[in-house]
């Protein structure tokens, strides 16, 4: 007879194990969680090693406030929000983001962004947004935040957060009509 152990047993068990400090059990959650989490840092953070530094960083935070984590949702989620906070924490102190206090936006359709690009460019893309309009889009479009919970975490209006989205997705589309333009050979 084969026994069967939940999976959310067995991760609430291997949270309390690395709580403990045991050090197999903190290097699995670190296997199990690692690859997604230096791809939600490089959402934020254009230089890989820079991004991989903040995910090493933010890992550490999260072994050291694993006992606050309450088993009332998802690890991964919480682990999650540890790792746009480190980046978000990194962007501000290196002062390389500003938010134009603009309450003027306009809501669009953005969910289809053109099969043909690859996930490279779709990236070059959202990497080459000024910061500000970049973390309020990862934050909306990527992580799913709500205006109020960006405008939270950033110490922005709802309003700044909603002009943000705007600014970004209207600079998004004009390059991805450029980029269009490009691989078609008319521009």
């Amino acid at each position: 007879m084969i026994k069967v152990i939940h999976l959310h047993q067995e991760e609430k068990e291997l949270i309390n194990q690395a709580i403990e400090n045991n050090r197999h059990a903190q290097h699995r959650i670190y296997q199990l969680f690692s690859s997604k989490m230096l791809s939600v840092c490089r959402q934020y953070i254009k230089d890989i090693q820079q991004a991989e530094d903040l995910m090493i960083s933010a890992f550490f935070k999260v072994f050291l406030n694993l006992k606050n984590f309450e088993h009332k949702g998802s690890f991964e989620g919480w682990v999650r929000r540890i790792m746009i906070n480190e980046c978000i924490s990194y962007i501000r102190v290196q002062k390389k983001v500003t938010f134009i206090d603009d309450e003027e936006y306009f809501e669009e359709s953005f969910n289809n962004i053109e099969s043909q690009f690859s996930v490279d460019d779709i990236q070059f893309l959202i990497d080459s947004l000024p910061e500000g309009y970049k973390m309020v889009f990862n934050l909306y479009a990527i992580e799913g935040f709500k205006h109020h919970e960006i405008a939270q975490l950033l110490g922005i209006s709802e309003g700044t957060s909603k002009s943000q989205l705007s600014h970004a997705r209207k600079v998004l589309q004009q390059s991805i009509n450029k980029l269009k333009n490009y691989e078609n050979g008319t521009e």
